[in-house]
């Protein structure tokens, strides 16, 4: 979602390079207080997603990294007066923030409305926190969903949520898996072992499956760190003719492991994904945060 948000943003705004910037807490890094993303950052120092973000977009906007959102928010104002929006990461429950606009996502596999708060279940608060969203999406869900079955998750989602607020259905789209060596898109590849280290790999497995003859899946946890020693263990599992694919978060760690030539010789490739919004979802959505951009003007 936040790369739909920045893609859409700069699309809108070609000759303006200073007018987004992002902040997420930095999962995982070994470094604490404000921080803004720089070349000679690593995912241990501003967390893989925002590593993430940074190698795509840092060119275009800022990305940052803040346990305090507040004040982070304020230094990114007092450092970078020409923004214009900051979009801020799982910051749902971040309650010392009062945002213009509040998005809830919800898993189509894990919908809010049969789970409960931990340590039940997997909430970090009671459903009813749903009553702060602005909008709702519903995401990863299969890109054919009926919309018979649209309706009925709508309403059931409803029971929780302001009457109001529209609710939106997006799934993935996988690009052409990428060259670790080259950054380019390639075609031909067949035969992979999947390395994940995500919440719910699932859906990424799902659709390995049945585009590439998968012959294992190394399962990490999510944000895991990879050491090198974990990195000798996968290509020494790793048959002839056989190639490492993974995703482009686990890229940006496992990419830090690799000599120049390890790099420019080892069948190493990442599955890009991003999210789209199903149907009329599309035009929906943005007609939504159009009109939602003007109240907040």
């Amino acid at each position: 979602m936040i790369e739909y948000l920045i893609k859409r943003h700069l699309n809108r705004e070609a000759s303006t390079t200073a007018g987004t910037v992002t902040l997420s807490r930095g999962y995982g890094r070994h470094t604490k207080g404000f921080r803004v993303a720089s070349t000679a950052d690593t995912a241990a120092t501003i967390g893989d997603e925002p590593l993430q973000l940074y190698r795509k977009f840092g060119q275009q906007i800022q990305v940052c990294v803040g346990e305090r959102r507040a004040d982070a928010i304020k230094a990114i104002q007092a450092r970078f007066p020409a923004t214009r929006r900051i979009l801020l990461d799982d910051a749902f429950q971040h309650r010392a923030v009062s945002p213009d606009l509040n998005l809830l996502l919800m898993d189509f596999n894990r919908p809010f409305y049969t789970d409960y708060p931990f340590p039940a279940g997997r909430l970090r608060e009671n459903r009813n926190g749903a009553q702060r969203a602005d909008a709702l999406i519903i995401t990863k869900c299969p890109v054919d969903l009926p919309l018979a079955d649209q309706r009925l998750i709508e309403e059931r989602a409803r029971q929780y949520t302001r009457p109001q607020i529209p609710v939106f259905f997006a799934g993935l789209r996988y690009d052409q898996p990428t060259a670790f060596a080259t950054l380019q898109p390639v075609t031909g590849l067949a035969d992979v072992v999947l390395v994940s280290g995500l919440a719910n790999a699932d859906p990424l497995e799902q659709y390995v499956q049945q585009q590439f003859v998968m012959h294992h899946h190394h399962r990490f946890a999510d944000h895991r760190v990879y050491s090198r020693s974990d990195f000798d263990r996968l290509l020494a599992g790793l048959a002839s003719g056989v190639s490492l694919l993974t995703t482009e978060k686990d890229w940006v760690k496992l990419d830090a492991l690799l000599s120049p030539a390890e790099r420019a010789t080892l069948p190493l490739f990442f599955l890009p994904v991003q999210m789209v919004l199903l149907g009329e979802h599309d035009r929906a959505f943005n007609q939504f945060l159009d009109t939602a951009t003007l109240k907040i003007r």
